[in-house]
């Protein structure tokens, strides 16, 4: 009995861990332009995109931190940020 609560356990902290493996923000894109931006988050490749002119969320799907190169630079994402859009160039809020 004590050998499956611990599989179970073992079981639900690996999943739990695999389901963190994500960046989300919410943006606000001023521009009237949709947008994908290259994405480095922990070693790996990613593009991430944005919509034209809306409020949304969107989400990286590798690990924290993400690297987002933009034509304005750089932008680091740990997830759970607000940013805004504007003239190409994300703002962390």
């Amino acid at each position: 009995m004590k050998k499956r609560i611990a599989l179970a356990a073992l079981g639900l902290s690996l999943f739990s861990a695999t389901a963190s493996a994500a960046v989300t923000v919410r943006y606000y894109n001023r521009d009237s332009h949709a947008y994908t931006f290259p994405a480095v988050c922990s070693g790996s490749k990613y593009q991430v995109s944005f919509s034209a002119s809306t409020t949304s969320s969107t989400t990286i799907q590798g690990s924290a931190p993400c690297e987002v190169q933009t034509q304005a630079g750089k932008v680091i994402l740990r997830g759970g940020e607000n940013i805004e859009i504007k003239d190409g160039k994300i703002i962390i809020k």
